[in-house]
């Protein structure tokens, strides 16, 4: 039963917190409670409580006892965990009064089960003090959360340098205003989840960097201490995975439902960076210049056209609509692409043995292994996708010959074309007057 005394104490802080500024007891709110406690170097022992609560109001002159006895050696601190529910939630607190002991690890915090009087609590204070001198002693990897408020080192990153810390500051010029694609972690430095995936997280990222040259990004932001953006976008649990796509940030993000496993989260990503790759250009060879920005390190395509005489401009033109809509469906190989006018470059041709099947025709260079591969089928979608499917695998359909001396022939400059048809063909008059028809040949 409560005594007076409490029933009065409760009445007296059943609107106010059990703590004021004159106790020797740290008073810890949502806004302090990163900076002063996870950031600090020094051991905490931090109450969370509830007004209402009559454990909590029964503890309160013990616990200021123990904040006297501690005072200059270790911080003693108290939250409303009643009103600042989000860090309460944050370390699972789910009865009043929890404490917990903050020591040399900030994101694991050590639950204190002892006694609940002032002399036990401050035993248990100096021995986790003494605990703490001996992982500084033996070298222990401290995992808080530095100044920015990153706390990766238990969840969301696993501590790599290829994930991006996100915080509430930074979270719109780093993610909503950039040109890239984001894929970013919501996690809470308690929760075990978050934990075995941040080493994943982690080398995914780098991996992902390495595909995309750093055009898709990955971030993890700590939902306990930065609330505002894990409230704007409603989360709920940890870890959360949201994708914010590049052209969409004025959207809604996509939730990641993928695997929760290095390759899962790279493959996804890739999807992404795949729909925004911009697609090759199919340019003319009109020099060396052309040809080796499109063969050199990598594998080209170059389709050799009909004369505009024989295809017209509207020919041509559907000819180049083609390789550009080819180009398109295969750009995430990163091949080149290129054209000139039949018998224009003729050596080159000759080279790759394009003159003896007609055109158009097409071929696949790779200067760097010294080999050409040579489509014999249909100039059409249906025809060619076959080929280029193959070449894909690095195979082709068997018309594959190496280049001979291991290098091609010089490109000769040519004036690229106008984009209008053939010039008319000027016929000259021939004067027959004196022909005499009748002559014997």
């Amino acid at each position: 039963m409560w005594t007076l005394g409490v029933f009065l104490l409760a009445i007296a802080t059943c609107c106010h917190g059990l703590y004021s500024s004159s106790d020797d007891v740290v008073e810890l709110t949502g806004s302090n409670f990163h900076d002063t406690v996870v950031n600090s170097d020094e051991l905490w022992l931090v109450e969370f409580y509830a007004p209402w609560c009559g454990h909590c109001q029964r503890l309160v002159p013990e616990w200021k006892k123990a904040a006297s006895n501690l005072k200059g050696i270790v911080n003693v601190g108290a939250l409303d965990a009643d009103q600042h529910k989000s860090v309460g939630g944050s370390y699972g607190i789910r009865g009043f009064p929890t404490i917990k002991i903050f020591g040399f690890d900030k994101t694991s915090p050590k639950d204190y089960n002892g006694g609940r009087d002032g002399e036990s609590i401050t035993d248990a204070a100096m021995k986790a003090l003494r605990e703490m001198v001996q992982e500084r002693k033996s070298g222990g990897k401290k995992k808080s959360s530095g100044g920015s408020g990153d706390s990766r080192g238990s969840g969301g990153g696993g501590g790599s340098d290829d994930v991006v810390t996100l915080t509430d500051s930074n979270f719109r010029e780093l993610v909503l205003n950039s040109q890239e694609t984001w894929l970013v972690e919501f996690y809470a430095p308690w929760c075990g989840h978050c934990k075995n995936l941040a080493p994943k997280w982690a080398s995914a990222a780098t991996e992902i960097k390495d595909k995309t040259g750093g055009s898709i990004k990955l971030g993890a932001l700590d939902a306990t201490v930065h609330q505002q953006t894990a409230q704007q976008y409603g989360i709920r649990g940890y870890p959360s995975i949201k994708i914010f796509r590049q052209g969409h940030k004025n959207e809604d993000p996509i939730d990641y439902d993928g695997p929760r496993d290095t390759s899962g989260i790279v493959d996804r990503a890739m999807e992404y960076y795949d729909e925004n790759i911009e697609p090759p250009t199919v340019d003319e060879l009109v020099d060396q210049s052309v040809f080796d920005e499109k063969c050199t390190g990598h594998m080209c395509i170059i389709s050799f056209l009909p004369d505009l005489m024989d295809s017209g401009k509207d020919g041509r033109n559907a000819y180049l609509e083609l390789l550009a809509k080819l180009g398109d469906n295969f750009k995430k190989q990163k091949w080149g692409w290129g054209w000139a006018p039949a018998l224009v470059q003729d050596k080159l041709e000759k080279a790759l043995g394009v003159g003896g099947f007609g055109y158009p025709a097409m071929v696949a260079i790779n200067t760097r292994k010294g080999v050409y591969a040579l489509h014999r089928g249909a100039f059409s979608v249906e025809g060619l996708n076959p080929f280029l499917n193959l070449l894909t695998y690095g195979r082709s359909s068997g018309n594959t010959y190496p280049i001979r001396d291991g290098k091609l022939p010089e490109v000769e400059k040519q004036e690229p074309w106008d984009g209008e048809e053939a010039p008319p063909i000027e016929e000259e008059d021939i004067d027959l007057s004196d022909f005499k028809w009748d002559d014997e040949l």
